[in-house]
């Protein structure tokens, strides 16, 4: 079912077991696994069915540090969430960005990538996938990885029917939960917001924030200081261990043979450390994106060489009767250590047009980013050389640590952290079900969860979680019933 409003639903007569609050890839998963076993619920989701000027204000924000895109533009607003701007780029964190690293404080998961992999089958099928193969060893420090373009799936356009025809599913549009209420051990009830005026309470046996890794930190800091910290009793945490991927042109490749890898369909190749590497080098986890250029750009880059690394230049010169065939373009994304002063916080000044104040973003990266990117791309053109397969020109910016290009990329748009996941409440938010630490009845779903960030697109995990989450609720409602 799907109701244009609150005042529509609540006429209906529909009584939801569980709330979710956000309609994007975390909120529909979830939503889904609890109708299929039977549980009613009921979706809130902020937006209309389209994207509006209106709905998207309401994101608005300020970013304290380094540069960042506008928080207004970095995500959306309405049915589907961030799927509709989503480039469907796919792949599992892997197993070790869930491990503890002794030379990087406060990560590690309290759970493993093993916890994951049973719903991995589930999670081709939401997201068109094929199945993931096998990492690729190119060297002791590199391996090929994959990363699946899927068909960005919209979950709008993908579940409408089957929200529209589902008994056990309402999707509640321009409903705006402004507020959790809680008494510090349950959440009691959210206060909704819709059609111009406020609509009162929905109460339910449980919630479940999916509003994003910006807005779930909002939401819940705002519901805890309007609660007197009744909806996260241990907040040390909240808002804190904010996450990104930083993203940047790093270099340039000059090639032998591109045959020596895999390509995918657009002449890219994806490459990442193996763990002894990391540990080796002190660093994070990072992923390299080989872009193939044209012969006539291995010309150009060539005649750039003889200017600034004649060595590398001298051996392309030699390869370029036999099989000098390309050059490419080298773009690096890489994982941004945890850290408790990149956070979330409510802005003093600045409230949206109902009165609740608009967040601040406060991040920076630190020297192990920088030191990440550096370190990575000598692993990388340490491979090739060794190798045989080409040779790798480092940016000078990078090289000299320069500040970081204001005109690139600057970041995935992922955003991680906030709510994290962990065993201690004084560095978590939540525990290794998802549930928030004291609450008997709160949930969070969704990518600010992440204890860290791993340095893959964050989707994937995003709804694997999301499907494991939906099968523990439905496993814990099903033995409340049984019980009563």
């Amino acid at each position: 079912m799907i109701f244009e409003n609150f005042a529509s639903f609540r006429s209906s007569g529909f009584t939801p077991t569980v709330v979710v609050i956000g309609s994007g890839p975390a909120g529909v998963t979830i939503s889904r696994k609890l109708a299929a076993a039977g549980i009613p619920v009921a979706i809130l989701e902020a937006g209309g069915a389209e994207y509006s000027d209106e709905s998207q204000d309401f994101y608005r924000g300020k970013t304290v540090g380094d540069p960042y895109f506008d928080l207004d533009v970095t995500r959306l607003r309405y049915f589907g969430g961030c799927s509709n701007h989503w480039a469907g780029w796919c792949r599992l964190m892997d197993a070790v960005d869930f491990e503890p690293k002794a030379r990087v404080p406060d990560t590690g998961w309290p759970i493993r990538r093993s916890d994951l992999e049973p719903y991995l089958d589930e999670v081709h099928g939401i997201l068109d996938l094929v199945p993931f193969r096998d990492d690729v060893p190119i060297s002791e420090d590199i391996r090929w990885v994959q990363l699946i373009k899927s068909p960005a799936v919209r979950f709008a356009e993908k579940y409408r029917s089957e929200i529209e025809q589902g008994a056990n599913i309402a999707l509640v549009l321009d409903s705006y939960a402004t507020e959790l209420q809680g008494d510090g051990s349950k959440v009691t009830g959210a206060a909704v917001w819709s059609a111009g005026k406020a609509q009162g309470t929905l109460a339910a046996d449980y919630y479940v924030p999916c509003t994003g890794g910006l807005e779930n930190s909002r939401l819940l800091l705002w519901s805890n200081e309007r609660s007197n910290g009744g909806v996260v009793p241990h907040a040390e945490a909240l808002g804190r261990y904010w996450m990104e991927h930083p993203q940047f042109e790093g270099g340039n490749a000059i090639m032998k043979n591109p045959d020596q890898f895999e390509m995918d369909a657009v002449s890219e190749a994806f490459f990442s450390p193996s763990a002894e590497a990391m540990e080796r080098t002190g660093i994070m986890n990072f992923g390299v994106r080989f872009i193939q250029m044209p012969y006539s750009g291995a010309k150009r880059l060539l005649a750039e060489l003889a200017c600034v690394a004649p060595e590398s230049a001298e051996w392309a010169s030699e390869s370029v009767g036999s099989r000098l065939r390309c050059a490419a373009q080298l773009y690096v994304s890489w994982e941004q250590a945890p850290r408790r002063e990149n956070r979330i916080v409510l802005s003093s000044t600045e409230r949206d047009s109902l009165g609740i104040p608009r967040l601040e973003l406060h991040w920076r990266k630190n020297e192990i980013e920088h030191r990440t990117l550096l370190e990575g791309l000598r692993l990388f053109g340490k491979t090739l050389a060794e190798k045989d397969y080409g040779r790798v020109r480092i940016a000078d910016w990078i090289l000299n640590g320069d500040p970081y290009p204001a005109d690139q990329e600057l970041a995935g748009n992922h955003h991680m952290g906030g709510t994290r996941m962990g065993d201690d409440v004084k560095k978590s938010v939540v525990d290794r079900d998802q549930k928030v630490h004291g609450m008997a009845n709160l949930y969070v779903g969704g990518s600010s969860v992440f204890t860290t960030s791993g340095q893959c697109n964050p989707t994937t995990t995003i709804v694997a979680l999301s499907a494991r989450l939906g099968d523990h609720l439905a496993r814990r409602i099903g033995q409340s019933a049984m019980a009563r």
